[in-house]
């Protein structure tokens, strides 16, 4: 595993040095700069400005001078914020931005492994059609249309929440749940199809016929074959949690790195953006390695290659 693990890590580097080269071009190639939004910006300042931060250097300089403070930890200043850098801006936000995926993940396992497996050991009732049909409506239903919805309802018509902010317990509920509720829907049916699939095998009769409850049977022998499905799709659900953070943080107006990135990308931060894609790829690459080790966790026949 060790040898898996250092091999994956090594992979990576050439990976986030593409992600790097990319943006760091492609957003100096945007029209309009860090500092073009200012009101009566003299030229003078505008020069002295430019000269501060490095960007009256041909670009080919400007790019290796950012990779020589990448190497030694360093993301920059921020051009948006003075006497800022992209570290204390990242360390500061980061946290919330965890948090908010985190809870809306927890939401997404509890509620979608919950209405699959019912789904699964109660087939062609109405909890299966309950299962199915909130599943499509997850599916159907986008985060940016889900969220002013629940304010609408939640927060302004019965007051239970609050709109915005990011203060109190009472205001994570409403971004987690809508976050979460997505993602929900995919784990429900993926829950689902995993369990049918394992409750159809052999052992699974086995057990049913030596006399095991109907909770030992999906428990003990079906939920660790039947949640494969499930694990695999955690990589790719852990990175739309966390991009998808940049609407909810928005719409709920909460303080977390998405809502940063989303200004950053207005007001052409550079250092900002190159430093909180480099950590979106960073934590990318941290859930799709975990995600691995636990499906060979799970599933004693894949091995670590």
């Amino acid at each position: 595993m060790l040898r898996f693990i250092i091999r994956r890590l090594l992979e990576t580097i050439p990976v986030l040095f593409v992600i790097v080269t990319a943006t760091f071009f492609l957003i100096r190639f945007v029209p309009g700069g860090p500092f073009t939004a200012e009101k009566a910006v003299t030229p003078e300042v505008l020069r002295n400005l430019e000269t501060h931060y490095g960007l009256n250097q041909p670009l080919h300089r400007q790019y290796f001078s950012y990779l020589n403070r990448l190497a030694h930890g360093d993301l920059g200043p921020s051009f948006k914020y003075a006497n800022r850098t992209v570290n204390e801006i990242i360390a500061s936000k980061l946290p919330v931005s965890l948090e908010l995926g985190a809870l809306a993940l927890a939401v997404a396992l509890v509620l979608g492994l919950s209405a699959g497996i019912l789904a699964s050991i109660r087939k062609n009732t109405w909890l299966d059609y309950a299962s199915s049909s909130f599943a499509m409506v997850g599916i159907c239903v986008p985060t940016f249309v889900l969220g002013p919805l629940a304010v609408l309802v939640f927060a302004i018509h019965l007051g239970w929440c609050n709109a915005s902010g990011w203060d109190t317990p009472a205001d994570r509920v409403l971004p987690a749940l809508t976050l979460g509720l997505v993602y929900a829907a995919y784990v429900a049916r993926l829950t689902r199809g995993g369990m049918l699939e394992v409750l159809n095998q052999d052992y699974i009769r086995t057990a049913r016929a030596k006399g095991a409850s109907e909770l030992r049977v999906v428990f003990k022998h079906a939920l660790r074959g039947g949640l494969l499905p499930v694990v695999a799709f955690l990589g790719p659900a852990a990175a739309g949690v966390l991009t998808g953070s940049f609407v909810i943080e928005t719409i709920f107006q909460i303080p977390g790195l998405g809502r940063e990135f989303i200004t950053s990308a207005f007001s052409r931060d550079y250092t900002l953006i190159l430093g909180t894609v480099l950590l979106y790829a960073v934590l990318l690459v941290g859930f799709n390695l975990a995600v691995d080790i636990v499906q060979v966790w799970l599933n004693p026949k894949l091995k670590f290659e």
